[in-house]
């Protein structure tokens, strides 16, 4: 039975994987900083299928500790992220950015260095959720877009740092997906929420778990190196232009 490694599994995309591979077949081990959370899936799911490994993914000696118990592992998926803030650069809190480069850069890079030996040993598959926001700015975007270029580059640099391993290597770039990242980057903000996602008809965390299954399922001579996906409803925005006067 194949094993998966989902990052950031106690809510959204991340929990959404853990069901869509276990319902395929894997077994999973379901890590994030909610261990309720996680006890709980992996009682709904069953302890046979879902083993829960809570942790903060920045705390590095947690990580480590975590992780030594793991022996096999088929599919990493780096799902652990977070958006903090709306504000432009100038306002922006420097707090927030460092918590936004230290979840989504650091943690990811130490995890994927961690597990790499057991991924080559089995000829396995990592997947890392970057954004489109990876590639196409907007207002107050800034450290969090920044931070999902680096998923994306990344990703690529191991794809060719890996070559002749039989590692599958891909970087996921999803637009609009309606689940607590809103709420997250808000501190809390339904209203706020709502207002991002009401009449948008946006994508779910099933949708981009059905995704990550796909990816992970494809024959084995096979890789996706980037896919971007968005929901019909959302295309590019246009330029700005700052006007005098």
């Amino acid at each position: 039975m194949p094993i998966v490694l989902v990052t950031g599994a106690t809510a959204g995309i991340g929990e959404a994987t853990v069901r869509a591979f276990v319902e395929a077949g894997w077994s999973a081990i379901a890590t994030g900083r909610r261990a309720d959370r996680l006890d709980a899936l992996a009682d709904e799911l069953g302890r046979d299928r879902v083993t829960p490994l809570a942790f903060d993914v920045r705390d590095e000696a947690a990580t480590a500790a975590a992780l030594d118990g793991v022996e096999t592992v088929d599919c990493l998926v780096n799902n652990a992220g977070l958006a903090l803030g709306t504000a432009p650069a100038q306002e922006a809190r420097l707090d927030d950015w460092r918590t936004m480069i230290d979840t989504n850069v650091s943690a990811l890079v130490t995890i994927t260095h961690r597990l790499l030996p057991r991924l080559i040993e089995r000829r396995g598959a990592i997947i890392n959720l970057s954004s489109v926001a990876a590639t196409y700015p907007y207002p107050g975007g800034n450290v969090y877009g920044g931070t999902k270029a680096f998923v994306r580059q990344f990703s690529l640099g191991l794809r060719s740092d890996l070559a002749g391993t039989g590692v599958r290597v891909t970087s996921v770039e999803p637009g609009m997906v309606e689940t607590e990242f809103t709420l997250v980057r808000t501190g809390g903000d339904q209203a706020a929420s709502d207002r991002l996602y009401g009449g948008a008809d946006p994508m779910t965390a099933e949708d981009i778990a059905d995704t990550l299954l796909w990816i992970a399922t494809l024959p084995p001579h096979l890789n996706i190196n980037t896919l971007e996906l968005m929901p019909v409803s959302q295309s590019l925005a246009g330029f700005q232009v700052a006007r005098k006067g």
